[in-house]
């Protein structure tokens, strides 16, 4: 909770819904603090994070470059104010049609994980740069990736030989080692998967040059995670390790990492229950669940902070749930969430860490319920 989000809604009470602030001094302080720590590699911002329009016209003022899933992505962040030498189209699942826009645009960077999707932009836009996404072990991650993006490495080489057959520039690798991924070292064997694929291309004629280390910078949820430093020096001393001295050009799409502890979403509690008298856990239901934006709730795997006005006091077993007629909508219940017993309803509950997929998984209105609002300050 910064002071500026304090002021914020201490000076605009709303009652009709919750809502999202987030602090673009934060996300601007996040940024500078992965451009430091790793000096060397350009910052392409996970647009699906978050892709508020403020958010965007100050990464683009800052020099970032943005990772796109979409043309409606790619096309927000060109009205923000950036080139399209900064924009990828990081999706490895595109229509050909949206490839051929892209290209239009002047977008020469994009995804790929299998020859099918490599043959779509040799059609829609020749000459262009692809990387191949490998799988990846995300081994300890709060949010696992799964197998649908990225393929093999020993079928990477042979996507990458099937671009530069093609007339296309094969220009290097990517992974993701999964979201709120809060082990530096977790990226050491991607990388020196990575470096086998460099040699192996290399020895055929097919001279790669990037690496795309993905996502996967955690922001602080329930627990602590290491600093932007530690993953930066961690990662610099895996490149070397198994690159020597001939390092390739390297990038990171921080998404969570940039914005996720940036906002905080004020909720409001609708009722307060047990599903018996003998029942120690309360039931206690929030006018926010997983449909309006809570989503990462899913398996509970990522668990939110929550403040109230009575943190301090004696605190419960409670189980949260959100506000719809769906019998998913419930977040935490597996490990109840510890609450203050003096908590009543109608009090406001802050959820903090939520400036990062949250607006964009909210629904356009399941059973009536508005989407969730949102302010940039």
């Amino acid at each position: 909770m910064t002071d500026r989000i304090k002021d914020f809604l201490a000076r605009n009470r709303d009652d009709d819904g919750p809502r999202l602030v987030v602090d673009l001094d934060v996300v601007r302080e996040n940024y500078l603090g992965f451009a430091n720590a790793l000096p060397d590699t350009r910052v392409f911002y996970a647009v699906k994070a978050n892709p508020a329009p403020e958010i965007l016209s100050l990464l683009a003022d800052l020099g970032s470059y943005f990772d796109t899933a979409s043309m409606t992505e790619i096309e927000q962040t060109l009205a923000a104010g950036a080139t399209p030498d900064r924009v990828s189209f990081g999706n490895t699942i595109k229509k050909e049609k949206d490839i051929a826009r892209a290209y239009a645009l002047g977008v020469r960077l994009y995804a790929v994980d299998s020859e099918d999707e490599v043959e779509k932009i040799a059609r829609a836009a020749p000459g262009s740069k692809v990387f191949c996404r490998i799988l990846c072990d995300g081994a300890g991650a709060e949010w696992p990736l799964s197998r649908k993006f990225g393929c093999a490495p020993e079928m990477a080489t042979r996507v990458l030989e099937r671009a530069h057959a093609l007339g296309l520039a094969a220009h290097g690798l990517s992974f993701h080692v999964g979201s709120q991924q809060p082990n530096p070292r977790m990226w050491d064997r991607a990388l020196k998967t990575s470096a086998a694929i460099f040699r192996d291309l290399a020895e055929r004629g097919v001279q790669l040059s990037m690496i795309n280390l993905g996502g996967g910078f955690p922001t602080r949820y329930l627990k602590d995670v290491p600093g932007v430093k530690t993953y930066g020096q961690t990662i610099f001393r895996a490149l070397r390790r198994h690159f020597g001295n001939r390092i390739p050009e390297t990038i990171i799409e921080p998404g969570r990492g940039m914005v996720g502890n940036a906002g905080i979403i004020e909720a409001e509690v609708v009722l307060i229950s047990r599903k018996s008298e003998d029942d120690r856990r309360r039931w206690v239901y929030l006018d926010i669940g997983r449909f309006n934006g809570l989503v990462e709730t899913t398996d509970e795997m990522i668990r939110y902070p929550i403040r109230t006005d009575r943190d301090g006091d004696a605190l419960g077993p409670c189980v949260i749930a959100g506000p719809s007629c769906d019998s998913i909508d419930v977040l935490y219940e597996k490990d109840p969430y510890f609450l203050p017993v003096t908590l009543e309803i109608g009090a406001k509950v802050l959820i903090e860490g939520t400036g990062a997929y949250t607006t964009t998984y909210s629904s356009v209105g399941f059973n009536g319920f508005a989407p969730l609002k949102s302010y940039v300050i």
